[in-house]
């Protein structure tokens, strides 16, 4: 298995009737050397003010941005190349908010999901590791949550990469 850290921004609450603005992915291993990053251009002509803000980005900016097939088609192709052989495992801070896009988008644009049909929630795994819901493994980050997907996913990586060295989680890397 192979875990891939996703983190995204996007324009509102909801693929389809929103958009995906941009995304980052980092391989989870040691050094996360390994990461991908897409910007892709609306696909919708709605959007929230106050969630796009959240990105950086202009409207003027993201209608720029690539066409949402073409990135969701490299983000495909790195994932197979970043595998290999291993099954791709999707893991996120927020995986039912992330996944919800990155699932669509992919099945919108490509007719499948290299990830399959089911994702990973980092903060309740860190809850179960310490057996207390009200834990949060934020303060286990190194890179600073900025709102850059890539740094966003990079500091989650880290903070697994931590789970399984300092809390001995049975993982494969």
């Amino acid at each position: 298995m192979a875990y891939i850290m996703v983190d995204i921004e996007s324009d509102g609450p909801i693929p389809g009737d929103y958009s995906m603005i941009c995304f980052g992915a980092v391989k989870v291993e040691d050094g996360l050397e390994q990461s991908f990053y897409g910007e892709l251009a609306p696909i919708s002509d709605k959007f929230i003010p106050e969630a796009l803000a959240v990105s950086g980005f202009t409207r003027e900016q993201t209608s720029q941005f690539n066409d949402p097939a073409k990135v969701m088609g490299d983000f495909q192709d790195w994932i197979n190349k970043v595998c290999s052989t291993d099954r791709p495992i999707f893991i996120s801070d927020n995986n039912g908010f992330v996944w919800m896009f990155i699932c669509w988008y992919f099945h919108h644009f490509l007719g499948r999901n290299p990830f399959g049909f089911s994702s990973q929630n980092l903060g309740s795994l860190y809850k179960g590791m310490e057996k207390d819901t009200f834990k949060n493994f934020k303060h286990m980050r190194v890179t600073k949550h900025s709102h850059n997907p890539v740094d966003d996913a990079r500091g989650n990586a880290e903070a697994l990469l931590r789970m399984k060295k300092e809390f001995g989680l049975k993982i494969k890397f």
